[in-house]
């Protein structure tokens, strides 16, 4: 089971969310609350695997929510779900650490594919956002001397993870399967040390880790 926790102010759209998770066998919904005031007990009481996190809330915000999850359970992959696709909002997201950038717009079987990607290690991000994620970074980044340890399949797996594609695209993209994708995806954890497409992708392009 992976464990949910829900952070969205507009009751309606919260509600969805909880009818959406409880709805989906292998999803235990733990609660759901309209800001982040009492996110470090809430961290502690329901120690959840994914925290669905939207940004403008009353009291304390989504990302200084964030900033809490990541100093007091760096384990928990965060899920941004909201409606700002503004430079600002996702720079600052990224940089406190978020896992996943989805836009509320995102169809119900998106989100749900989302929490399970990111639970796996993936770093689900709606296209649009990838692309002004790129943006904000320089074209031709500074590569580490890792990448030489990864096959070009790897390389390749590993730049369209960074471009902000799902498991489902890459496979689809490379037209392999979602569990060869996956095969791929732990080699290059298992040579790179780490155990997350953000951490992959920050220690191949130090200045372009997302």
């Amino acid at each position: 089971m992976i464990n949910v926790l829900i952070y969205e102010d507009d009751f309606a759209f919260r509600e969805t969310l909880c009818i959406l998770i409880n709805g989906t066998e292998e999803y235990n919904l733990l609660g759901a609350f309209e800001n982040c005031n009492q996110i470090a007990t809430h961290l502690t009481k329901f120690q959840p695997d994914v925290v669905i996190m939207d940004i403008n809330m009353p009291g304390t915000n989504g990302l200084e929510g964030l900033r809490i999850i990541r100093g007091n359970s760096p384990n928990t992959q965060v899920l941004m779900f909201t409606v700002f696709d503004d430079n600002e909002n996702i720079f600052q997201a990224i940089c406190n650490g978020a896992n996943g950038y989805l836009l509320k717009k995102s169809p119900p079987a998106k989100v749900i594919e989302a929490i399970k990607e990111v639970h796996e290690g993936g770093a689900p991000i709606t296209p649009a956002v990838a692309r002004k994620i790129l943006a904000l970074f320089p074209k031709t980044p500074a590569r580490s001397n890792d990448i030489d340890k990864l096959a070009s399949r790897e390389q390749q797996i590993l730049q369209l993870l960074m471009q902000g594609f799902s498991y489902k695209m890459i496979a689809a993209e490379l037209t392999i399967s979602i569990e060869t994708v996956r095969t791929h995806i732990k080699r290059i954890y298992e040579k790179l040390h780490v155990h997350s497409a953000q951490e992959a992708i920050a220690k191949i392009y130090p200045n372009r880790s997302l």
